[in-house]
């Protein structure tokens, strides 16, 4: 997350010099992923560049560390910079398997790890990052860290097993939808806040409000991600449009779209579900979901999110890390990949 990025995001409303900060923090992230990635293993070492090399947001590490300063507590950044690229790393690993469950061959627009190297050295190599992750947790050797951080990539790696339960599921309900949602991606998040809170020692109320506001930014998140699997410029995303669709996974703008639908319109819709849809045929059912507020409900829903996400921050002193954590959740519904 460069300056100029969160310069964007900040529009003249944060102090400039804590923007400079924060981004030297995760380039210093970068470096530490960087250091982290070499090993005696040629072809670890080649999986785990290319997969750092493919850039990111790198918004797991950046939120190490803005919730740590907005708890106003001195705390030992060289933690912060090891932790943030621990939970980096983890999130990498997580990456590179999906793309091997999902057969996906681009990623952020190039190709992906097993695309490149094949899917047995893909899945290895990403063992080994999230082996080196488990070391730099065991160095750190706080209980609580440890325990938080593998508590979240227990959820991780059951909601994308649960993903894979419901896929092909055209009928999807909601609520079970939002969940694999909190376990793939809204519990690691909130992980990344409560690491940066534990390593300030902030005061257990502070925990949790950091916590909630992480569980609240992450579910937004996956939300604008799955509209813009739908909707999103290619070019920007860095992958083709409605995989979701293609792979017969049920996101919000499906389960929203199906109750305006006609007979004939579910039909087509649930015998072309991951089953060899079109790009016409992706293209017509795109149209419905904006033109029949599949889009606008999508959005409202990660939205709520946000909202709630900067309610948490008023038990948290005021502070320009603070107003940094509210600028980054608002940034969520305005993102474009």
């Amino acid at each position: 997350m460069t300056a100029t990025a969160l310069t964007s995001m900040s529009q003249g409303r944060v102090d400039p010099d804590l923007l400079n900060q924060i981004s030297d923090e995760v380039s210093l992230v970068e470096v530490e992923l960087l250091h982290q990635v070499r090993s005696q293993v040629s072809l670890v070492e080649k999986v785990g560049r290319h997969t750092l090399e493919a850039g990111g947001k790198r918004l797991r590490p950046a939120f190490v560390t803005l919730a740590a300063r907005a708890t106003n507590q001195e705390f030992d950044i060289e933690r912060t910079r090891k932790l943030g690229a621990c939970m980096e790393m983890i999130h990498m690993a997580t990456l590179i398997h999906d793309d091997v469950i999902d057969n996906a061959v681009t990623r952020r627009g190039r190709s992906t790890a097993s695309a490149e190297f094949g899917n047995t050295a893909a899945i290895l190599s990403g063992d080994v990052l999230l082996s080196k992750a488990m070391v730099m947790l065991s160095r750190d050797g706080d209980l609580n860290i440890i325990r938080s951080i593998s508590e979240a990539a227990v959820d991780i790696a059951e909601g994308e097993v649960r993903e894979l339960t419901v896929r092909g599921q055209f009928d999807l309900d909601e609520a079970t939808h939002l969940e694999v949602l909190r376990l793939k991606t809204a519990s690691f998040i909130e992980c990344c806040c409560e690491v940066g809170s534990i390593v300030a020692g902030a005061a257990p109320e502070i925990q949790g409000a950091l916590r909630s506001f992480g569980f609240h930014v992450g579910m937004a998140f996956q939300i604008v991600d799955d509209i813009l699997d739908y909707r999103g410029d290619q070019n920007k995303t860095g992958k083709p449009i409605a995989t979701d669709f293609r792979e017969g996974q049920a996101t919000l703008p499906l389960i929203y779209l199906r109750e305006s639908l006609s007979d004939a319109e579910s039909t087509m819709a649930r015998r072309k579900f991951g089953n060899g849809v079109n790009e016409d045929e992706i293209r017509m059912i795109a149209d419905w979901m904006d033109t029949r507020g599949a889009f606008d409900r999508a959005e409202k829903a990660a939205k709520a999110h946000v909202a709630q996400a900067i309610l948490t921050l008023d038990s948290l002193p005021e502070s320009p890390s603070k107003g940094l954590l509210e600028t980054v959740a608002n940034h969520v519904i305005r993102r474009q990949s």
